[in-house]
């Protein structure tokens, strides 16, 4: 891919998402791989949003056509996230979660890795904790647990992340808190309701993305909501 290709992708990301899709329709894949990983560090958020939301799509056909293509693109998601990398790993856990959301097998291979960066480091039998400190990271994780839960809530569950996201719920961090109660909800999580209402009188605005809109929330609103959707899935 030439540099006015890239520039004109890097310019299409910081526009409007559909027109972005269409375009993006017309380039091969691998050489879309690049550009995307630029523009996911980018500081304006739209722009972020929308590379976070195609590089999904994008690595999804990808892997349809070349699975060990895609493999190590989403290997390159885990090493940004590595403290050996020398980075820190922006928007990485967004668009993981967008793949795993997107992709049949790339979600049965990678999910697991998504899962660990909520858990510490267990006993030296169990040491599968990739813990992610930095609250940032710890939001753009959060948010991809729920975006996977949007379609795979089922596996989610499979995989015990409930008690994960409740240690969430009581974080300094208003997002943190905020996304957590939204993952719990669509995980129609029992165990966290009293939790939940807990924050039913937090009233600390929640930046968050859905449905390819930028949204403004209280904790409380989203906490809320969660309560409805647990009562909901429980008595259907």
């Amino acid at each position: 891919m030439n540099r006015k290709i890239k520039k004109r992708v890097i310019d299409l990301l910081g526009g409007d998402l559909a027109t972005a899709r269409i375009e993006f329709e017309q380039y091969d894949e691998h050489g879309l791989v690049n550009p995307l990983f630029s523009a996911l560090y980018s500081p304006e958020e739209i722009m972020r949003w929308n590379t976070v939301t195609l590089f999904g799509e994008v690595l999804s056909r990808l892997a349809d056509k070349d699975m060990e293509a895609a493999r190590i693109v989403m290997r390159r998601y885990i090493w940004s996230l590595n403290d050996e990398s020398g980075g820190i790993g922006w928007g990485a856990p967004e668009a993981m979660a967008e793949v795993i959301y997107h992709h049949d097998r790339l979600c049965e291979e990678y999910v697991h890795m998504l899962i660990s960066y909520m858990r510490p480091d267990g006993s030296l039998e169990h040491q599968d904790g990739n813990y992610l400190e930095l609250p940032a990271l710890q939001r753009g994780l959060l948010w991809g647990i729920g975006r996977v839960a949007e379609k795979r809530a089922e596996l989610l569950r499979e995989k015990k992340v409930i008690p994960d996201l409740l240690r969430y719920l009581s974080a300094e961090d208003a997002t943190i808190r905020g996304l957590a109660a939204r993952a719990l909800g669509l995980l129609g999580a029992t165990e966290a309701v009293e939790s939940l209402q807990g924050l039913l009188s937090d009233g600390h605005e929640v930046t968050w993305y859905e449905k390819e809109e930028i949204r403004r929330v209280s904790v409380a609103s989203l906490a809320g909501k969660a309560l409805e959707q647990v009562s909901r899935l429980h008595v259907s």
